[in-house]
């Protein structure tokens, strides 16, 4: 059989640019001031569940409940019983509830960074005209908002049925005021602590865990040591115990400057001038460190 010569080699079809309608975005950008408010809206409100599931919901809303729920005891008592005053001060209210504070930040601070370390979401933000400086101050400022919210509710409340109660506007305002400056820095800085120690771990019960333990055994430690201090009358080193603790650094501050009550053994509080700025050093100092810690922090995240 012949063979059959090989035909004239097929001829290749010109390249084609297909029009699948891409276009050019001609709208508005709203730059970095935009992207460090949408994420600082986004994470307060992440911190009480709002625009996640059911379930996150559960457990914000339950400590604030529980914030609110003896506050609104409080005024009722006041209200029906004719009390002369309030049967705890607008400062003393958040040293009372300081586990519900503690168990809050454990389970937001993690929430709000955690997440995006261990999903690997910041190289996301920065990806976007937002510098990390934008990201540590809206993550700080939405707990630290967040905290403020769940304890200043309840001294709103105790202030409105104190007035209702037809309690002394004066005094009560003023009390009002001192609390208000009291939870601002409670705030400020347990926001702070929190999320340092949720920035370290992306294991969300990590997070979780530590915080808790760093409260908590501080708190136990100082109040154990004040303890025997007290019962060994050596009443000037209680005063100085208190700077060992992030709770007892607050108690510390509002005894010396804002004239209230303070939980240390006597009642003492600082006991001069001098201990009495230390602790405001210390906690502005925390604070400040804090942010520094975390600018650092996500200065070593990589971009991958």
């Amino acid at each position: 059989m012949a063979a059959t010569a090989p035909g004239p080699a097929a001829s290749t079809a010109p390249d084609v640019i297909h029009n699948i309608g891409y276009r050019k975005y001609t709208g508005p950008r709203l730059g970095r001031g935009y992207a460090r408010i949408s994420l600082f809206s986004q994470s307060l409100r992440g911190a009480y569940g709002l625009g996640r599931s059911a379930k996150s919901k559960v457990l914000p809303m339950i400590l604030l409940a529980a914030m609110c729920a003896p506050a609104l005891i409080m005024v009722a008592v006041a209200v029906f019983t004719h009390m002369t005053k309030l049967p705890v001060e607008y400062t003393r209210y958040a040293i009372i509830m300081q586990a519900v504070i503690t168990l809050f930040v454990a389970s937001q601070a993690p929430q709000s960074v955690s997440r995006d370390l261990r999903f690997k979401t910041t190289p996301l933000y920065f990806s976007r005209p937002i510098e990390r400086i934008d990201y540590v101050a809206a993550k700080y400022a939405a707990l630290t908002v967040a905290l403020f919210l769940l304890t200043a509710v309840p001294l709103l409340i105790l202030y409105i049925g104190a007035l209702l109660a037809k309690l002394s506007f004066t005094t009560q305002t003023a009390g009002f005021a001192k609390g208000l400056v009291s939870v601002t820095l409670l705030s400020l800085l347990f926001a702070g602590i929190g999320l340092v120690i949720a920035s370290v771990t992306p294991r969300r019960g990590f997070g979780v865990a530590a915080i808790i333990a760093t409260f908590v055994i501080t708190y136990a430690a100082v109040s154990s040591v004040q303890a025997v201090a007290d019962s060994q009358e050596k009443f000037h080193v209680i005063g100085w115990l208190g700077v060992f603790s992030p709770i007892s650094l607050i108690d510390g501050f509002q005894s010396w400057f804002l004239g209230a009550t303070s939980a240390f053994p006597h009642a003492s509080g600082p006991p001069d001038a001098l201990a009495g700025l230390v602790y405001l050093l210390v906690i502005l100092a925390l604070i400040g460190g804090s942010f520094g810690l975390l600018m650092r922090r996500y200065r070593k995240v990589g971009l991958s």
